[in-house]
């Protein structure tokens, strides 16, 4: 089946420029039984994309339409039957018409009014059509719709809704222009009927997907994408998920796998967005958990090694008081030089000058621990004249006065204590050592594991159906930071480990 489909889409993305993406989205979608919504401005080939589609298919017809405002039912589900009204009944002809089609392309869809919606929205979701008083099985199998621009009515979500994956189509890039310019327009690919595909086919391939298996990290993955989404007030209906799991099955089947991987999910960021600037950030969440399978997860690890590194620090910072050899606390005296003595006694200085105490009698003797300068002292208890003062009941000459220890403004003050790197003891540094050494060997082992699924990436994912060649190269790179990440982890560990050796060690 695999090889079919690559030719199939291989005859999808023939004479078009930069569709490969949108080309197998929309085969994916079908083999689904699920629509697509192609957004973008007009002739950037959507419904080009939607005519090839049929072409792959033997067999049903194809509908096409334009809507406008204006639109009445008669143009997507046929005219009344005059027969019919005659006999009073409602009845449509509905041959050559939506109702009777197997892939339809419907071009500016959100122009539908409330007079066609019911009936559209009935014929995208359940695959029936009430005509007159019967509701009948329709052969549609896709729907490419298009616009310009997205639904901004209400009434228009559930609609919006029914368009599993989309996909914003932008016009050709500067450097493919020359390309689009000199581009031929004789195909070159010759599908073999045996390649295309019919009803028959597609419910094949849905009865067997459903046997696909989910794995728990899928599961995961997918819980990680809805807290995400909720974070950033998006809600995504249950129903859509269904469909999601459903169409990631299909993916993985047709793919030839028995379970589904990783990769498929890079569709996830075509099926979750509600305005294309989000999936960009859809995308980015995805590419945060690749890898993550191998038991690599980056944050945890960052936090955890973080925290070692913190440890070392305070380990090789950690200091203790000196003693001396008879068990004595040491301090550090003013010139730097051991001592017992936890306090002294210190002369003030202000501006190189020292200080002394006002003259007995005065309110704040010591200016409030500021003290008082000579000059202070003369001008502000002594006689400007004789430069004396009246103390315990005699004059003082100021010269006096200075002589005096007890006049000069001594404060106590804290010698600091004489400190040294702590040391630490055999055992203390072999425990830290022998975790660390765990988390090391846990790193080794995710290191051996992350390259192993970087090889399996660079195998598989270039022969994987439904992965357009871009994301192919992003997702390599991506994995391709994860090694060097998880090598530049298991350096920072080796880094811990040596510093845990070095440190002092008690005698």
């Amino acid at each position: 089946m695999k090889p079919s489909l690559e030719r199939l889409i291989q005859s999808l993305t023939e004479g078009l420029i930069e569709r490969d993406a949108p080309s197998r989205l929309i085969l994916l979608a079908a083999l689904a039984g699920e629509h697509t919504l192609l957004v973008g401005p007009p002739g950037t080939a959507k419904s080009v994309l939607a005519r090839k589609l049929h072409n792959v298919f033997s067999g049903g017809e194809y509908f096409e339409r334009l809507l406008t405002r204006f639109s009445v039912p008669e143009e997507l589900f046929g005219p009344l039957s005059i027969k019919a009204l005659e006999d009073d009944q409602y009845h449509r002809l509905t041959d050559h018409y939506l109702p009777a089609a197997s892939i339809a392309f419907i071009d500016e869809i959100f122009k539908a009014n409330s007079a066609i919606l019911n009936s559209l929205l009935t014929i995208l979701n359940e695959g029936e059509f009430d005509n007159g008083t019967q509701r009948v099985k329709v052969p549609l199998i896709s729907v490419v719709a298009a616009s310009n621009e997205l639904p901004s009515e209400g009434e228009l979500e559930a609609l919006y809704d029914r368009f599993l994956v989309r996909y914003q189509v932008q016009p050709v890039s500067e450097h493919q222009f020359e390309n689009l310019l000199t581009l031929s327009s004789n195909s070159k690919i010759k599908l073999i009927e045996g390649d295309k595909l019919n009803p028959a086919v597609i419910e094949d391939i849905q009865c067997q997907a459903q046997a696909i298996v989910l794995p728990t990290d899928i599961i995961q993955l997918l819980h990680a994408v809805r807290d995400y989404l909720s974070q950033n007030n998006q809600y995504i209906s249950d129903r859509r998920w269904r469909k999601i799991v459903k169409l990631l099955k299909v993916s993985a089947f047709t793919n030839g796998q028995k379970q589904v991987s990783i990769w498929d999910c890079s569709l996830l960021q075509h099926c979750l967005w509600n305005s294309p600037e989000q999936k960009q950030a859809l995308n980015e969440c995805y590419e945060s958990h690749l890898g993550l399978g191998t038991g690599f997860y980056p944050e945890r690890l960052e936090k955890l090694i973080s925290t070692w590194e913190a440890s070392l620090k305070a380990d090789k910072e950690s200091e203790v008081q000196r003693v001396d050899n008879r068990g004595h606390k040491l301090y550090l005296d003013q010139k730097q030089q051991a001592t017992t003595e936890k306090k002294f006694v210190e002369w003030q200085c202000k501006d190189n000058e020292h200080l002394y105490v006002a003259p007995q009698g005065q309110e704040d003797l010591a200016d409030d621990a500021i003290g008082y300068s000579r000059k202070e002292l003369q001008e502000q208890f002594f006689d400007s004249h004789y430069k004396q003062t009246h103390i315990d009941g005699r004059w003082q000459h100021i010269d006096e006065y200075v002589r005096y220890p007890e006049n000069r403004l001594m404060l106590e003050r804290m010698n600091p204590e004489y400190m040294e790197p702590a040391k630490h003891t055999d055992r203390f540094v072999e425990n830290r050592v022998n975790e660390l050494s765990l988390l090391q060997a846990d790193l080794k082992e995710q290191k051996t594991s992350l390259k192993a699924f970087l090889d399996s990436a660079r195998l598989h994912i270039v022969e994987h159906l439904w992965i357009d060649s871009s994301f192919k190269t992003t997702a390599v790179e991506n994995l391709e930071q994860s090694q060097q990440q998880i090598s530049n982890l298991a350096s920072r560990i080796d880094a811990v480990i040596a510093g845990y050796g070095n440190l002092p060690r008690v005698n």
